[in-house]
């Protein structure tokens, strides 16, 4: 196999899908040398058929707004590939969503999930309906209307969506409600990121946050560093960087900096456990402005309308908001203001010529599919409490998510470790996911 070679095919037959065809070739691109050394993968034509998504649903939604007035939006569902388990995914609202965009995310799924060690495969779904400044009425409209068409394509045993970006909790309440009253179904394994009085498992809202600092945590250990005393910088403000800012002050490093579409936000004494709490206020707000932020707490944070996260100086820094966020600029901003390090938790959260950069000016960089694979792991012990109807403690779920975070990291250093003895995080987990699906695709024949 030649990445040239496949990347030239896929652009011939995608063209102009941009977001999914990065998200091929870097991945390739790390594990063409051992693909290579397995001539029965080549035999099978197992890249072929892993980059392409098993299905892709399309689907119009019509709903009317608070005046009245008929709206339409278009959804999807891309099934990527279940090689290993059900198609396990989160569903997207964003003004922004394409095709491309959710086969990218449904592509990494399948390798973020692989590394998880639990039996899900891979896929991704959502809308180009904004929530931004929508009423809980229009959102539960248009929730419910985008399930009426979702509905017989998924099942706790063939695929289970869950909450991304523009989708927590309120969103997955109404879809999970119509779902029940269409299916008739009242189990309560079909979607998680659920409510914990229907089915919802303890700590799924902070878990990707959560499990990137444990993922940063065992990375900085190997280097013999720490996270306490570290100062952050965290993009975004929605659940993601709730639950970071969170784990991370617990920890004992000081987040000095979140961000919106607006702007940034600069705490230089550090967020308090106040100020985390409000994050999640803003997120209900549906008005999308970190300026909220210095509004509320004019004495602890500045806010400075039109830039990034990455001009306030920092350690470590975190990528919690969207795709290709980070830029070549900002990662030589970072690294000019003393970051050392950054750690993906956004899907594909920096540009490839940020992570080039990084890599080779010595900064430590962890990708996304490692970083935030701590949201899905925990969408999959949710599934399980729902199937043995039961529901774990808090410390039986975060026992099983430091042990979930602590295999993949085992699995990247495995396939990471260079003979200079650095790891490649990227390189460690792309080859590591790849060769759990690529061996069950090749176990189960050519279908």
């Amino acid at each position: 196999m030649k990445t040239s070679e496949i990347m030239a095919m896929l652009q011939a037959k995608h063209p102009g899908e941009n977001e999914y065809l990065q998200a091929v070739q870097e991945v390739l691109e790390s594990i063409e040398d051992v693909y290579n050394q397995y001539p029965e993968f080549e035999k099978a034509r197992i890249v072929e058929r892993m980059v392409e998504p098993d299905r892709i649903y399309t689907f119009r939604v019509t709903w009317v707004d608070d005046r009245g007035e008929i709206q339409t939006n278009l959804g999807y569902r891309v099934q990527f590939n279940s090689a290993i388990g059900p198609y396990k995914g989160g569903l997207r609202f964003h003004r922004a969503v394409t095709p491309s965009m959710l086969k990218f995310l449904g592509f990494e799924q399948t390798f973020k999930n692989a590394l998880t060690t639990l039996p899900m495969g891979g896929g991704k779904g959502g809308s180009d309906f904004d929530p931004v400044g929508k009423s809980d009425a229009e959102i539960m409209r248009f929730c419910q209307a985008f399930m009426l068409e979702l509905w017989r394509c998924i099942g706790p045993d063939e695929d289970v969506p869950a909450g991304d970006v523009g989708v927590g909790g309120r969103e997955i309440g109404f879809l999970d409600g119509m779902y029940r009253k269409l299916a008739r179904q009242y189990n309560t394994g079909v979607l998680t990121g659920k409510g914990l009085t229907w089915g919802g498992s303890i700590l799924r809202p902070e878990a990707t946050g959560y499990g990137a600092m444990y993922f940063a945590h065992l990375a900085l250990e190997r280097i013999g560093k720490d996270l306490a005393g570290q100062k952050i910088s965290l993009s975004g403000f929605g659940n993601v960087a709730w639950g970071a800012a969170k784990k991370a002050t617990q920890l004992g490093a000081k987040v000095v900096a979140i961000s919106g579409p607006d702007g940034v936000c600069e705490i230089p004494d550090g967020i308090t456990d106040e100020m985390i709490d409000y994050m999640l206020v803003m997120r209900a707000s549906n008005r999308n402005m970190v300026e909220d932020m210095a509004t509320k707490f004019p004495d602890k944070a500045r806010f400075i309308a039109g830039k990034k996260s990455w001009i306030v100086p920092v350690d470590i820094a975190f990528t919690c908001a969207f795709q290709n966020e980070l830029s070549l600029e900002d990662a030589k901003q970072l690294k000019a203001n003393g970051c050392w390090a950054l750690f993906e938790v956004s899907n594909m959260g920096c540009q490839p010529d940020a992570i080039h950069w990084m890599q080779e000016n010595g900064m430590l960089f962890a990708p996304g599919k490692a970083v935030n694979a701590g949201g899905v792991a925990t969408s999959g012990l949710e599934m399980t409490q729902n199937a043995e109807h039961i529901s774990w403690t808090a410390k039986e779920v975060d026992d099983r998510l430091h042990h979930i975070m602590s295999a993949i990291h085992e699995q990247c250093v495995r396939y990471g470790t260079q003979p200079d003895g650095h790891i490649d995080y990227v390189k460690g987990a792309n080859i590591a996911g790849f060769m759990k699906v690529a061996h069950a695709m090749l176990e189960q024949g050519v279908i």
